[in-house]
């Protein structure tokens, strides 16, 4: 029996010999590699700032807070997503709604975004879910006419674009992730981009307890006293996870090319396969090929899910609903029923390995598993 990983990273000797540097020199935290990685990163995706976070959660908590929603207001989003979406709105006091999402995509669906727009909604979240951009020039025009903020989560996407727009390039901000099985990653970590420059530095603020300078800025020259203009958290993304992604950076558009490559593969094997179906890559879109997932029949996905993992096939469920989960049952009284497509997606829904260095034998292994599994 092989022993196929769900993810493996992409980390190479180089990346590790410039964490070496780092850990060799005096200064861990954010300072030279951090800003390097920030400036790299801005350039790449067309953005003026990008500020180095801790995670994904944390560049929509401080998105949310520089934008000024809190307590009493409402953001739209998609119950499916990974909770830490839902979650970063309730650490800003806010209150998540939730609209339904499209079946051929599983992306929220823009078209139900107005009738749940109220005098209390200020903000709209989408997220690029699996590495397809959203409809975000549908959202954008709802948040003209309602006077809204856009927070993008690109947790799964920085390589995507849709109609010739990429990611955060009509958003007010765009959130990112590094986490252990992202296309790029850092173990934890991750950023907020935007092309406002008041709102880059008040990130910045807000990153490290409020504080007016960082410790390069107090410690690396004549000593600098600093001031708390504003409260905040500790988010600051350090040296050492800049600069396992700094490489990775520069080589992210051939990653993304092997995965696009083993994507066809899958979709390919598996199109004649009764009982399985595979979400739909629009036109007009760059697909960031982060997450390969697989529709099954209704009422067997969790069979199926074991017989893979018997197999020495690593899966992932991507996602059970947001709405579903316990606290936001019983704090929100949803139900099932409430959000039907996402519903559906969330029962049948299983996660395939998938990274450049998946090899073509692992993959038909996985295919045959499937294959076998689904004849029994």
């Amino acid at each position: 029996m092989k022993k196929i990983e769900f993810f493996r990273h992409c980390i190479d000797e180089r990346d590790i010999e410039r964490v070496n540097r780092v850990l060799r020199s005096i200064f861990l935290t954010t300072g030279e590699e951090v800003e390097e990685f920030e400036k790299k990163f801005s350039g790449h995706i067309g953005l003026s700032s990008t500020v180095g976070l801790t995670s994904c959660t944390a560049a929509l908590h401080l998105s949310l807070i520089a934008l000024g929603i809190g307590t009493g207001d409402e953001v739209i989003t998609t119950p499916m997503s990974f909770c830490a979406t839902a979650n970063a709105i309730l650490h800003a006091g806010a209150k998540p709604v939730f609209t339904d999402v499209e079946e051929e995509t599983g992306n929220l669906n823009a078209e139900l975004i107005e009738a749940a727009i109220n005098d209390k909604t200020r903000a709209i979240i989408p997220v690029h879910l699996y590495g397809q951009m959203c409809d975000m020039k549908k959202i954008r025009e709802l948040a003209d006419k309602y006077n809204l903020k856009i927070i993008e989560d690109a947790a799964h996407a920085i390589e995507a674009s849709r109609d010739g727009i990429r990611v955060g390039g009509i958003s007010d901000t765009v959130c990112f992730s590094f986490y252990a099985t992202k296309n790029i990653t850092s173990g934890e970590g991750g950023a907020v981009s935007t092309d406002n420059i008041n709102l880059a530095e008040t990130f910045r603020m807000l990153r490290l307890h409020g504080i007016d300078k960082g410790a390069s800025e107090r410690y690396t020259k004549h000593y600098r006293h600093w001031d708390m203009p504003l409260p905040g958290w500790k988010y600051n993304m350090d040296n050492i996870q800049a600069a396992l992604l700094i490489g990775q950076l520069e080589r992210i558009e051939g990653l993304w090319r092997k995965r696009n490559v083993l994507w066809g593969l899958y979709e390919e094997e598996l199109r004649d396969l009764k009982g399985i179906r595979t979400l739909k890559t629009l036109p007009n879109v760059k697909h960031a090929r982060h997450l390969f997932t697989i529709l099954t029949p209704s009422g067997k996905r969790d069979l199926l899910l074991w017989a893979l993992q018997n197999r020495g096939i690593g899966i992932a469920v991507n996602y059970r609903p947001i709405h579903l989960l316990k606290y936001y049952r019983d704090t929100f009284g949803y139900k099932e029923g409430d959000f039907p497509v996402a519903e559906e997606i969330g029962k049948r829904t299983i996660s395939l390995p998938l990274y450049p260095s998946l090899a073509k034998e692992e993959l038909m292994y996985v295919v045959r598993a499937l294959r076998d599994e689904m004849h029994n």
